[in-house]
């Protein structure tokens, strides 16, 4: 996700359900507007775990065909339906095998985002369930992983996107993509360092707010000469990372953070703040890893 002209394509990750298709629309929507190819990516596991007809076909080859004539339908259809919402796309498709985690983790080494769809999962089926890719898939992923809960809206004027600052030198790519999301949609970017206190609520040892004013502030400084569309607003607010920025996120188009580092003043980059906002947030989350 860079300024310059970039041909990586965005891929989206296909769920088998037809009525799942958040994830397809979020992506083929920012492909057209980055004017690059989406490619649309079906993993389909194992045959002995993917398998799901009445009658067991009498071979294993049987079976597996089985298995991928299934899958090619279901990306006939996720084609045929981002083609529809952005005819002038290009489209390519992809029938994996093997976990979804690792297909989707190896298309990140040349992709611009991956695209997920996700429920709001309680915490026993984030970590049991099959539909538990996110997570890992974002803790090792070489490029922005998107997970799209709920379709991209406007609720508010003007239009913002959000994102989370902690002031350490890894938030830096996160801030970058922020940025250019904005540009892309001509919204307002709200970039937020949380001042988190104690469990006394007692801010004893913690930065002061004009320290976190001038942090943020340093963070966010050259973007505004390479982006001097976006209407940037900085917020200094006190609570916890996850409460605020899932509130601030009800309704934003996107909310950016951060998946790896750590040490700075909020701790917003770490793993699981990132957890937090993915299970509550109420907009699409974009978790940029860190640059290298």
């Amino acid at each position: 996700m860079t300024r310059h002209p970039d041909r990586r394509p965005i891929v989206a990750g296909v769920d088998p359900d037809p009525g799942r298709r958040m994830a397809p629309a979020w992506a083929a929507d920012e492909a057209a507007r980055r004017h690059v190819p989406l490619r649309l990516v079906h993993a389909e596991g194992t045959p002995t775990g993917g398998y799901r007809g009445r009658e067991v076909p009498p071979s294993w080859e049987g079976w597996n065909e089985a298995l991928h004539k299934a899958g090619r339908k279901v990306l006939e259809e996720a084609a045929a339906f981002v083609t529809d919402r952005q005819p002038r796309l290009e489209v390519d498709v992809l029938l994996s095998e093997g976990d979804p985690v690792w297909v989707l983790r190896e298309h990140s080494r040349d992709a611009a985002a991956v695209v997920l769809g996700s429920r709001h999962l309680r915490r026993g089926q984030e970590v049991f369930g099959s539909h538990a890719v996110a997570l890992p898939l974002m803790a090792h992923a070489h490029c922005p992983v998107v997970v799209v809960p709920a379709p991209e809206h406007i609720t508010q004027d003007p239009a913002y996107f959000v994102v989370g600052v902690d002031g350490s030198e890894h938030c830096a790519a996160a801030v970058d993509v922020a940025f250019e999301e904005a540009a892309l949609r001509g919204a307002v970017l709200r970039a937020l360092l949380v001042r988190e206190p104690g469990a006394s609520r007692i801010f004893d040892g913690s930065p002061s707010e004009q320290e976190c004013r001038l942090v943020l502030s340093e963070t966010v400084a050259g973007h505004r000469a390479r982006f001097p569309e976006v209407d940037l607003r900085q917020e200094v607010v006190t609570g916890h990372p996850v409460d605020v920025l899932t509130a601030a996120s009800a309704h934003a188009l996107g909310l950016v953070v951060g998946t790896r580092g750590g040490g700075g003043f909020a701790g917003m980059l770490l793993g699981s703040v990132s957890q937090g906002v993915l299970r509550h947030a109420g907009c699409p989350v974009i978790a940029v890893p860190a640059r290298g």
